[in-house]
């Protein structure tokens, strides 16, 4: 992944000053719905819609590079991932879905990271995740979120359009795969990794089953052999047997994936072939959970920096500092 700090200006967007009054929302006179129109959404809306468009559907990319789990909404712990981690362009990032939902703050999340990915296009992927269909997103937040700021179904449209188009997967120096849900029949059965390549867009709510479907919504299970049908109803459970004849058919070294909430941010699976990233602390309002995210160094050594959750008025313990870095051993 390439170091860039030249910016890309979109033709109808000033990403400059819409990043401004996004990073200015909170203060007095600074409200959502006042300082940000409609009309300059569907057109931030559009011109995103063209960029990932020209990606491809498996981003190739080299490291260093930060790869973040599931935010649902949290504008302020992405801030905080920033601001412990780096702000782009000075540290590249891929992000693994599921940026909307749940929380208070999901359009105004999705907008800064989709100004970013427009200034800083090849520091900054964003992936698709589960909630980026309208199977989900249609019920948990979303759609309701924009209907009350905006009183039209209008934006939604347009937000469906762009996430149609956004890549599924991405490859970190040709080693690291990493999506949203998981693994699939279908990719351990095709004869090259190039298939995560063949989806024609857009790609609108994937049928179940399908590739697309298990990329977004499988799950690793450690009772499970070969694949099993998901308690959530939708897409497969897969056990350790399928991460490692996915990983010694590919030559990859790890699989990186997000999906489901772990107590520590990360959770390793399979010997270390897999590991789950959750990066929304204290998640829902009912989960303890920390938050994590991984960084790949040039040298493919990776470690973590875990974000214990914060809750006003209340110390954390002394054992527990608020940002923490696990280095592993360089087996990959």
């Amino acid at each position: 992944m390439k170091q860039v700090s030249v910016a890309f200006t979109p033709t109808r967007v000033n990403i400059d000053k819409y990043l401004e009054r996004l990073m200015n929302i909170g203060k007095l006179g600074t409200g959502f719905t006042s300082t940000i129109e409609e009309s300059e959404i569907s057109d931030l809306v559009g011109e995103c819609l063209q960029s990932f468009q020209r990606q491809p559907m498996m981003i190739e990319c080299a490291p260093p590079v930060t790869i973040v789990g599931d935010i649902h909404g949290l504008f302020g712990d992405v801030m905080r991932i920033f601001n412990n981690v780096g702000f782009p362009p000075d540290v590249n990032y891929l992000f693994l879905g599921d940026y909307i939902d749940r929380g208070q703050f999901s359009i105004e999340t999705i907008l800064l990271l989709m100004c970013i990915k427009m200034k800083y296009a090849e520091n900054f992927i964003l992936l698709r995740g589960n909630h980026e269909t309208k199977l989900i997103n249609r019920i948990y937040g979303f759609y309701d979120d924009l209907n009350k700021r905006f009183g039209t179904p209008r934006l939604y449209e347009d937000f469906t359009k762009m996430f149609e188009m956004m890549p599924l997967t991405a490859l970190v120096g040709k080693r690291i795969l990493c999506m949203h849900g998981g693994l699939s029949a279908d990719l351990m059965n095709a004869p090259k990794l190039d298939i995560l390549n063949t989806f024609a867009r857009p790609l609108h709510d994937p049928p179940n089953p399908s590739l697309a479907i298990d990329i977004l919504w499988s799950d690793p299970d450690v009772n499970t052999k070969g694949f099993k049908a998901n308690i959530r109803g939708c897409s497969c459970t897969f056990g350790p047997d399928v991460v490692a004849q996915t990983c010694d058919k590919f030559g990859l070294d790890l699989i990186v994936r997000a999906h489901q909430v772990v107590q520590d941010g990360y959770e390793f699976f399979a010997n270390r072939k897999l590991v789950t990233l959750f990066s929304a602390p204290h998640y829902c309002g009912q989960f303890d959970n920390a938050a994590a995210v991984m960084q790949v160094n040039p040298n493919m050594v990776c470690s973590f920096k875990i974000l214990r959750p914060e809750f006003p008025g209340r110390a954390a313990p002394s054992h527990q500092k608020s940002a923490t870095t696990i280095l592993l051993p360089p087996t990959i």
